[in-house]
């Protein structure tokens, strides 16, 4: 058993974990290890809990009046982590980020216009496009294997850029970015980015980055938020960060839409105002306390993250050595082919039946997640063992 590296933060234990009423704990059974859902085990950064209960001991829970003061600690928070200029006035908040895009997308298209996704990809996508009225046309990620890095992290992935300008010169009308890449959690260079503006303006496409994971990328990466690369990105791009992922308030239910550009603040000035009046009030105050207040916090977050990070990757190798880990750059959650173990196209079915741990089907990500499965490591050292020599239990012999 490798050693557990102690880390900065600590998780719940699972005994008070269990207690929870979420996803992530009521979906299975108390004899399976949970890895699924994006949801982290740790306990919210203090000034977000106390932002919270400040609502809660004043009755404040009514409806908001506005995005303030979330946007300017976003704003704020954008400026000092990623030297990205955000004008305040330029943003709104909604209930989650997959409302965000559905509300952009419904605010850009014509009903039946192509929206490219690029699989393998969060699985809401999918069927966010249909609900804003598109069409998905997927360009898969290209994957390009070497020797060096099959061994280190498995293959290297990128958007395919001239598969992106073959849809757009065939009529797609909008692009749902992820950025960071969910799951593989990569993050585009500011050079594939630039290329990806100076495409969309060519085609006349919008480009909508959920940009959920940002806060997420991990030390010595560098993040490029997409609005901030060019004139032309902010003239085609509409931006969808959240809180909920990076301090853990996916249920409290709040989402930023960010422009950058007078196109883009049409774009926002055509949204039923009920895309404001659906942020939860508590959502709002904890996304201003989270980007505002809580950067110490979040550091020691990363940090942590990356110390499991490590070892998950020397686990894997000890317990598990056909597996192929993507390591990620940013988020807490791991894309692992797991095709050379035996399990099949959907190893998360086996490993739920077999070993009790619960991950994410790679299937779900699009027909390119054929045995791969998404696993969650915001969690104890323990645990994250745990889980892996389960794993490690059941692979045919």
């Amino acid at each position: 058993m490798p050693e557990l590296t102690p880390t900065p933060l600590t998780a719940e234990p699972l005994e008070i974990l269990r207690t929870r009423t979420s996803e992530k704990w009521t979906a299975h059974p108390d004899d399976v290890i949970p890895m699924f859902v994006a949801e982290m085990d740790y306990r919210l950064a203090p000034p977000v809990a106390e932002a919270l209960l400040k609502h809660i001991t004043l009755s404040d829970t009514g409806y908001v009046d506005g995005a303030e003061p979330a946007a300017s600690a976003f704003a704020d928070f954008a400026s000092l982590r990623w030297g990205w200029s955000v004008d305040p006035s330029l943003v709104t908040t909604t209930t989650d980020v997959s409302v965000a895009i559905v509300e952009t997308l419904r605010a850009t298209l014509t009903p039946g216009d192509g929206v490219v996704i690029t699989p393998p990809v969060y699985p809401p996508f999918f069927e966010l496009v249909g609900e804003a009225g598109g069409a998905v046309i997927e360009v898969p990620l290209l994957r390009a294997e070497t020797d060096d890095d099959a061994e280190a992290s498995g293959p290297s992935w990128s958007l395919d850029l001239d598969g992106l300008e073959r849809a757009f010169a065939a009529g797609a009308r909008a692009l749902l970015l992820c950025n960071p890449h969910n799951p593989l959690g990569l993050v585009h260079s500011r050079e594939v980015l630039e290329r990806v503006a100076e495409l969309a303006a060519q085609y006349d496409v919008t480009v909508v980055s959920d940009e959920i994971h940002a806060p997420l990328t991990h030390p010595g990466v560098a993040f490029t938020p997409f609005l901030s690369v060019s004139d032309a990105a902010r003239e085609v791009g509409i931006a969808t960060p959240s809180a909920s992922k990076a301090f853990n308030l996916a249920g409290v239910k709040c989402a930023l839409i960010v422009a950058g550009s007078e196109r883009g603040r049409a774009i926002l000035d055509r949204m039923p105002v009920e895309v404001l009046w659906r942020t939860s009030i508590l959502g709002r105050a904890a996304t201003a306390a989270g980007f505002g207040q809580s950067g110490q916090w979040l550091d020691e977050l990363l940090a942590t993250l990356a110390a499991n990070r490590e070892l998950l990757r020397r686990t894997l190798a000890e317990e598990l050595p056909g597996a192929v880990l993507h390591e990620p750059q940013a988020s807490y959650l791991a894309w692992i082919d797991f095709s050379a173990l035996g399990f099949g196209d959907d190893p998360a079915e086996v490993i739920l039946r077999e070993a009790r741990v619960a991950l994410s089907r790679g299937l779900d990500f699009g027909t390119q997640g054929a045995g791969f499965a998404r696993l969650n490591f915001a969690c104890e050292p323990k645990v994250l063992v745990e889980a892996l020599r389960r794993i490690a239990a059941i692979v045919p012999r």
